[in-house]
């Protein structure tokens, strides 16, 4: 018989995301990321080829990635609200974890599952924040997709991409739950 760990579904079960916009300091310090990290970095992962890493950006940082989407934004000649959400993401967030999707040649393990598994990763680290009682929220937006931008100010090889900016700080208010997807929309079952 399975050991069932109530606690553990209880709280994915009940989990959510707080939006980055109600996220203040402080933030976690290094000694408190670093489990929220390795729980992250439990995920599964075919081949043990790790093909994800994390730039954890706080403090002058932040504020440097937001000047510089700022600027991009500017450059790229995007609508002030949208060269303003990529500015904001850095300049509001009290830490923001970066994983980076680092895929690895593999005869055996196939890119798509390591992009599956930069995927897992980020909802790891999120899941992983939220029960050691911050608040988290996953984004990406333009600013994850332009090249220039990633490989300038985050030193991304040509090969890798953002699979999400993670979000973490002091929750300041918790919305309202949203409407969680119909089982019987999405389940087929099969037995025969």
């Amino acid at each position: 018989m399975p050991v069932p760990n109530p606690a553990a579904m209880e709280f994915l079960l009940s989990r959510r995301s707080r939006p980055a916009k109600t996220l203040t300091g402080p933030a976690p310090d290094r000694t408190a990321l670093l489990p929220i990290l390795e729980a992250a970095a439990r995920t599964p992962d075919h081949g043990k080829l790790e093909p994800w890493r994390f730039i954890v950006l706080q403090g002058d940082a932040l504020a440097r990635l937001a000047e510089a989407a700022g600027a991009r934004g500017t450059a790229l000649g995007l609508a002030e609200d949208v060269a303003g959400k990529g500015r904001k993401q850095f300049a509001d967030s009290p830490l923001c974890v970066a994983v980076v999707e680092s895929p690895k040649d593999s005869p055996k393990v196939p890119a798509i599952e390591q992009t599956y598994s930069a995927g897992a990763v980020c909802l790891a680290l999120l899941n992983a924040a939220l029960a050691s009682g911050w608040g988290a929220n996953w984004l990406t937006g333009w600013i994850a997709e332009d090249r220039e931008f990633v490989e300038q100010t985050l030193g991304l090889a040509p090969h890798e991409r953002i699979a999400g900016f993670l979000h973490i700080g002091t929750e300041t208010s918790a919305p309202p739950d949203r409407p969680r997807p119909d089982l019987d929309a999405v389940v087929s079952w099969v037995s025969e």
